[in-house]
Formats: C-alpha cells, structure tokens, sequence
C-alpha cells in the first residue's frame, strides 16, 4: 500500500509518546552538557499529558496531534513549547479531513512543517538546532519521491537521513539559543533538539510502515 487510514493513524501519536517518555533521560542528559538540562523533562511532561487527554478524548491522527500541539505550546515553556507546538499544529492541518495519507500528503505535511517553524525561528542548517534533523529529512523524503520511490523507502531515507542531520550537530558550534553563548565550548555533544527531533521522525516512520 501507499497510503494509510486517518482513522488508524491515532497509533503514530501512541508509539511516539512512548518513544519520548523512553528517551527522557538521554534528552536531558545530553541538554545539560551545553544547556538547561531540562529537555528530556520537558518533553516527557508535554508527551504524557497528551497521553492523558487522549485517554479522555481518543480520535484520529490529526485530532491526536491537534492535542499535543495545544498541550506543548500551552503546558510546557522555554523555546522548545512553541517550535514543537507549531510542528504538530503543522502536522494536524495538514491531515485534517484527510481519509487517507498517502506518500505526496506526507511530504506536504513535512514541508508545511518547515514553512510552519521558519515563521517563529530564525535557524538554519548548521546552527545546531533541531532543523540539522529536520531539513535533510524532509529533503531525503522529497528526494525519494522524485526518484520514484515507494512510501516505505522515502520513510528509510528519511529515518537515515535523521540521523545523520542528528549526528552532524556534535561537531557544530551553537549559533542560536543558550548554548550559543558558550561559542566553542558548545562543539562536542549532539543538540537536544536535533536528538528528540530524529526521535520523533523515526517512530513516525516505523509506526506509518505498520499501517502500510
């Protein structure tokens, strides 16, 4: 199959709430050699509330990112509330009254998602932000499409190209956030919001996969 049904998709916002509550401590513990250390904190607080509402309120994939948004932009502070409530709010528009999301509806989602975070941050590829993750992702994705690729294997390519993105910001030198401030000091430990942006993509990736 190409596509997956809205209606089955609430399993991509499940999986990804257990993929951050799993990875808390790796999160914060990576946030605290440059920054608050409080990432991993924050994000699980965001994740597990939107576990709790959707328990009260369960819907398709589009309602369930619509929580998530409202909840991180809402319940959790410091800079990555916002970008990640804008992310989802990004997410959720673009499935809504959708039946199905297939390959191109997926991409489209993905690049309303960038339009979505170039309006509130000024970051770029290479300064060390989760858009190191996001970016190449997106244009991996892209890439598979135009070369005919399959839904799964823009998924891989995608996954893949997370992580490299992820992995690129251990050797770059902050330019944007608290850690800037510490200027090459900051080179040497992998950004938080390049690591729990990678999270997020690859459980999307291999929860969609299930639904293909």
């Amino acid at each position: 199959m190409q596509a997956f049904k809205i209606s089955e998709g609430s399993i991509v916002a499940d999986r990804l709430i257990i993929a951050i509550q799993s990875e808390k401590q790796y999160l914060s513990d990576i946030d605290g050699a440059i920054g608050d250390g409080d990432h991993g904190i924050n994000m699980n607080k965001g994740f597990t509330m939107c576990r709790e509402a959707l328990d009260r309120e369960p819907g398709d994939l589009a309602h369930s990112f619509r929580t998530l948004s409202k909840i991180l932009m809402m319940k959790i502070g410091g800079s990555m509330g916002p970008l990640y409530g804008k992310f989802f709010s990004a997410l959720a528009r673009s499935y809504e009254g959708k039946t199905e999301i297939g390959k191109e509806d997926f991409l489209a989602s993905l690049e309303a998602v960038m339009e979505e975070l170039g309006k509130i941050s000024s970051a770029r590829p290479g300064d060390k932000t989760l858009i190191d993750t996001l970016s190449p992702a997106v244009n991996a994705f892209r890439k598979a499409l135009d070369e005919g690729g399959s839904f799964s294997e823009a998924l891989d390519m995608m996954t893949e190209a997370a992580r490299s993105g992820r992995d690129s910001t251990k050797d770059m030198v902050a330019r944007i956030g608290r850690a800037s401030r510490l200027g090459e000091r900051s080179r040497g430990v992998i950004d938080a919001g390049a690591a729990s942006c990678c999270i997020i993509l690859e459980s999307m990736a291999s929860s969609i996969k299930l639904l293909l």
